[in-house]
């Protein structure tokens, strides 16, 4: 997808061995884009990725029933979580 002049962008630096820029340089001019599409077209899905098994916690549709099930029938306070909320300061 071709960045057109009127789009808000940033500029950002990279330095890179000459022997990396070809190798990217001849990637990109191969899938007829230029090196920044092609650069971004390859970083923003890998940075996604990160971002999504970094702060999603995926679970199975049991799992999910059952955590929404304790949610609405939450079990009965046992004598070790009422000693645990005792001894909690009071300023919370």
């Amino acid at each position: 997808m071709p960045r057109t002049a009127d789009s808000k962008t940033e500029r950002y630096q990279l330095r890179i061995p000459p022997k990396q820029k070809a190798l990217i340089a001849r990637a990109a001019a191969l899938s007829n884009k230029d090196m920044a599409d092609f650069i971004l077209d390859k970083i923003v899905p890998e940075a996604e990725a990160v971002i999504q098994a970094a702060e999603v916690e995926a679970v199975s549709s049991r799992d999910f029933i059952r955590i929404l099930d304790l949610l609405e029938h939450p079990p009965k306070p046992n004598a070790k979580l009422r000693a645990a909320i005792s001894a909690l300061p009071d300023a919370l």
